[in-house]
């Protein structure tokens, strides 16, 4: 067979510098050591600063790399393993939930949220905010959207707003049976509010986890958990399974 014409494609220049960067983190670097500016690295190796830009942006997307407010970019520690499914399926808050509720908001969802939920689009819903902490420091960030009629109960407890109403959200929401629930995973790009609270760049590689919960044969739940890209890799218990889509059929793997 001949050669493709994607194999004849060269090699675009800053995947190579990519490379010789990785080199250099491992021989010249430590985890933590901040790297020379981008006008000194450009010189070093030659290359444009939009090269160099490249191939930092790619080393940060695989975790390599970091860039931290007011401290600049700076040799990442290897990725963590942060458990996020297992066969068991519960409701958030129960079990060994590594969260902690931070606070309750009540407002309206955004629209693709609403509809996953079926409410209206201007139908206010429990929003709960949560984070997630590892070795120190923060990993994660979780919105999760529950529908008013899903803890009809709520309103007649006094709970403060805050965290202790968000516990309050959980705890109403627990007492529903759970008939099952789904799971996707995406890269995406961290939004201000998300930067700020995992201590990211806005724009900087997230992995985005979304979970619906089901009962009484609807939507009960949505959470969104934004996890750093560059320090996170997810896992989904030893024996849960990756599916792969292909057109309309699925094949697991």
């Amino acid at each position: 067979m001949g050669t493709t014409q994607l194999e004849s494609v060269p090699e675009p220049k800053y995947w190579h510098l990519k490379t010789v960067l990785s080199e250099a983190l491992d021989s010249e670097f430590t985890v933590g050591e901040i790297l020379p500016n981008e006008r000194d690295l450009a010189a070093r190796f030659g290359v444009a600063r939009a090269t160099l830009r490249q191939a930092l942006e790619q080393l940060e997307l695989e975790g390599r790399l970091q860039r931290r407010r007011g401290v600049g970019t700076t040799v990442a520690p290897p990725r963590m393993g942060v458990a996020v499914g297992s066969d068991q399926q519960v409701w958030p808050g129960t079990g060994d939930d590594a969260w902690q509720a931070v606070d309750c908001t009540l407002a309206a969802p955004p629209a693709v949220v609403a509809t996953a939920l079926e409410t209206a689009r201007d139908q206010a819903v429990h929003i709960v905010r949560r984070s997630r902490v590892s070795h120190g420091q923060p990993v994660a960030a979780e919105l999760l959207y529950v529908p008013v009629t899903s803890v009809p109960d709520l309103t007649a407890i006094d709970t403060p707003s805050e965290a202790a109403r968000a516990r309050a959200v959980l705890r109403e929401l627990q007492r529903l049976e759970l008939e099952g629930q789904d799971r996707a995973v995406e890269l995406g790009s961290a939004r201000a509010d998300d930067a700020r609270e995992l201590d990211r760049l806005p724009g900087a590689p997230v992995l985005v986890v979304t979970t619906r919960f089901f009962a009484g044969g609807r939507t009960a739940a949505l959470s969104v958990a934004t996890y750093r890209a560059d320090t996170c890799r997810l896992t989904f218990g030893a024996a849960g399974g990756v599916e792969i889509h292909h057109g309309p059929e699925r094949k697991a793997s």
